[in-house]
């Protein structure tokens, strides 16, 4: 793609990225065929082609964003399955991360919108404030008739209707100490707490500390850490999202550089593909920069550390899975097969959806802000997963979880808590209520 940005502009180092990566764009078009937005809507606009070209527009004439540049960067679920197709290479991720921090500083948003933006930016990534205001959803529910018709108010009638109704016990206090290992000694690593997972599922890292303590790896919680940035950053919220992040880098640094770790292990892909970034995300901060890129650098998902474990392979089970590949895992995290042979290898039988490549509408609070689109790919995730006739299904990633269980009877399990199954530890909560 040609551009014209001014030799000013290209002094600046953000402008300069973000001008290399709209050269890299052909118009070639593949990414409309994998995009969920396009699929769904039909708009050019709402196809990462269309948002490159919106974003090309603002960023040369060095303007502020407008409502349709606004309306249409808000509709991508930054699935990034478009990276995945583009033969080009073309680095939308971060074209588009640029775009919504753009967004954030030269667009006034409606009243409403501010105030929702602000108040999930300020709840979800605090497990405290997190778990009182789900309380508080029983009283939100009676207005939820209400807020149903107000288009200002929709988007609270989302969350409401994603709320459990019942929030699960903590299966084991946050760990501060290293866990008991089974056997002789293989790994020391970290496993991120998160922020919403451990209120909606605490039983997830229950699961994978058990299955790694079993297997001779030590496992620590390292005090200081907290939510890794991921919600605040795809809300635009940059200035909040790096300072999780710095604050991330400096707790694990202070354990890599004391007792040691082997990785960072996270069990939520959401996660995991913003901690893997953090080296990017921090590239103009001096003090900084070298910490991120070594942190990053041990960040794996649960799949990937297990892999390394070489984990025996074991008979057959008479229980049919259906997987769900998460978006952030096989397109942020090019991480498409592992988890499947993992499962396989545990004796399950597995079991792909067609169109496995399109988002589940979940994609952070997408399906909060976009609920109508976030309805439509629910929707469309959750009958092609059960027209597999799948016992179970299985994903990597909570809020797909949360997303496709909101569709479907079926017992919707992370993966790692199959496993830990396979390998002698706890039936799964979702499948022993059945």
């Amino acid at each position: 793609m040609q551009t014209s940005f001014s030799p000013a502009q290209l002094a600046d180092p953000r402008l300069a990225e973000a001008e290399s990566i709209l050269r890299k764009c052909v118009h070639c078009g593949f990414c409309t065929a994998t995009c969920p937005t396009y699929v769904t809507l039909g708009n050019e606009l709402d196809s990462p082609r269309g948002r490159i070209y919106l974003i090309k527009d603002m960023l040369e004439e060095g303007r502020a964003a407008d409502e349709e540049v606004v309306t249409h960067i808000d509709r991508c679920l930054s699935c990034l399955a478009c990276t995945t197709t583009c033969p080009s290479g073309v680095d939308y991720m971060h074209l588009v991360d640029h775009a919504r921090a753009h967004i954030e500083k030269t667009y006034r948003r409606p009243l409403a919108d501010r105030l929702l933006r602000g108040v999930l930016a300020r709840l979800l990534p605090y497990p405290r404030r997190f778990a009182l205001a789900l309380s508080l959803a029983p009283l939100g529910r009676l207005l939820l008739p209400l807020m149903q018709k107000g288009a200002a108010l929709k988007p609270l009638a989302a969350m409401l209707a994603l709320a459990p109704r019942h929030l699960p016990r903590r299966e084991r206090p946050r760990i501060t100490q290293p866990g008991r290992v089974q056997g002789q000694e293989r790994g020391r690593v970290a496993l991120l707490q998160g922020c919403a997972q451990s209120v909606l599922d605490p039983g997830i890292n229950a699961a994978a500390t058990r299955l790694l303590l079993r297997h001779g790896v030590e496992v620590v919680c390292v005090v200081g850490e907290g939510c890794c940035g991921a919600l605040t950053h795809h809300l635009g919220r940059e200035a909040e999202a790096l300072a999780f992040a710095r604050r991330n880098v400096d707790a694990w640094l202070k354990e890599i550089e004391g007792a040691g770790l082997d990785a960072i292990v996270i069990t939520t892909s959401g996660c995991g593909t913003t901690i893997k970034d953090y080296a990017h995300m921090l590239r103009h901060d001096p003090v900084y920069a070298p910490r991120a890129a070594k942190v990053a650098a041990l960040a794996c998902d649960i799949s990937e550390y297990l892999a390394r474990l070489d984990l025996p392979t074991l008979a057959g089970k008479d229980l049919v899975v259906a997987y769900h590949g998460a978006c952030s895992l096989q397109h942020g995290q090019k991480l498409t097969e592992l988890p499947k042979q993992l499962l396989r290898a545990a004796g399950f039988a597995v079991r792909e959806p067609a169109s496995a490549h399109l988002c589940c509408g979940s994609a952070g609070t997408y399906n909060i802000l976009q609920s109508d689109v976030a309805a439509t790919l629910r929707t469309r995730k959750a009958a092609t997963l059960e027209a597999l006739k799948p016992d179970v299904i299985a994903a990597g990633n909570l809020g797909c979880m949360t997303q496709i269980g909101s569709a479907t009877a079926l017992p919707v399990v992370h993966s790692v808590e199959l496993l830990d199954w396979a390998y002698g530890g706890e039936c799964p909560l979702k499948l022993r209520e059945l």
